[in-house]
Formats: structure tokens, sequence, C-alpha cells
């Protein structure tokens, strides 16, 4: 699947320049997929913190997981510490919503090499997560207008 991206916008968030480095190293390399990796509570989800099961997107956040759950190039990932139960919750929820995550804190398709030790780090080309600098407020729009949604 061709990516089809706005290029002609500068972008401000950290976010998108990963993704468009994600894209470039998928093509120098031959790659047929990248990885990214999201994190629930305060990345796609507004969190509630009165132990009630999180359901409110942050804006933009829907429409660009549906649309990258269509993409045959990009596999997507739970990066979470939910408890298990939880977990099963939220798979149906997203799933609910036609949104895939292949899967949760794991990617069984990256091996080890010589240069990397993926058993107990996962691999990923993108993360999505508050506490790495994703701004969900802001984020979620630049990179529905870099896919041009």
């Amino acid at each position: 699947m061709e990516t089809i991206v706005n290029e002609s916008v500068k972008y401000r968030a950290g976010i998108v320049k990963a993704i468009i480095k994600a894209f470039k190293t998928k093509q120098e390399r031959g790659w047929d997929k990248i990885f990214f990796y999201f994190d629930i509570h305060e990345t796609v989800l507004y969190p509630d913190y009165n132990n009630v099961e999180p359901e409110k997107f942050y804006e933009h956040a829907k429409d660009v997981l549906r649309y990258l759950s269509t993409r045959e190039d990009i596999v997507m990932a739970l990066y979470t510490c939910s408890y298990p139960v939880e977990i099963e919750r939220y798979q149906k929820f997203f799933e609910s919503k036609e949104i895939k995550f292949t899967y949760i804190n794991k990617n069984p398709e990256v091996a080890n090499t010589k240069y990397g030790y993926y058993e107990d780090k996962p691999y990923y080309n993108v993360l999505f997560e508050d506490k790495a600098g994703f701004d969900a407020e802001n984020d979620w729009l630049e990179i529905k207008q870099y896919f041009k949604l």
C-alpha cells in the first residue's frame, strides 16, 4: 500500500517526525511493514481515575486508529501496564470500534539479532506514549493531517 501523506505541512509533533523516519527506514531497508505501539491511557483514551473503564477517545484518535488498522504495512500493538482482565475488555472495546491491535506488550515477529535482544523489550518503530512525550490533545490532529484523513 502506498503511503499517502501530506508533505507540504511543517510538523511540530515529534511523533509525526518519528512516523516519517519509520516510513523512510522501511523504504530504505525494503521492509514490508513497520510496528506502531500504543499506550492506552492519556494517549488513546482519556483516563478515568474513578476506576471506571475509560472509553472516551481523544479527538481524532479513533479516526487515525481506524485508518491505521486498514493498512497492511503497519502492525499495531498495545503497550500497556493494564491488568489482563482489563486488556481483554479493551481488546473487545477497540474491536467494536474497528480498531485492530495485533499484539500486546510483545512483538514475536522480530527475533533477537546480534544488535538487539527483543524477548523482554518488544521492537517497535514508533511509540505513542504520553510518558515519552506524546501529546494526545494535539498530536492526533497532526497525525490525521499527515495521512490526509
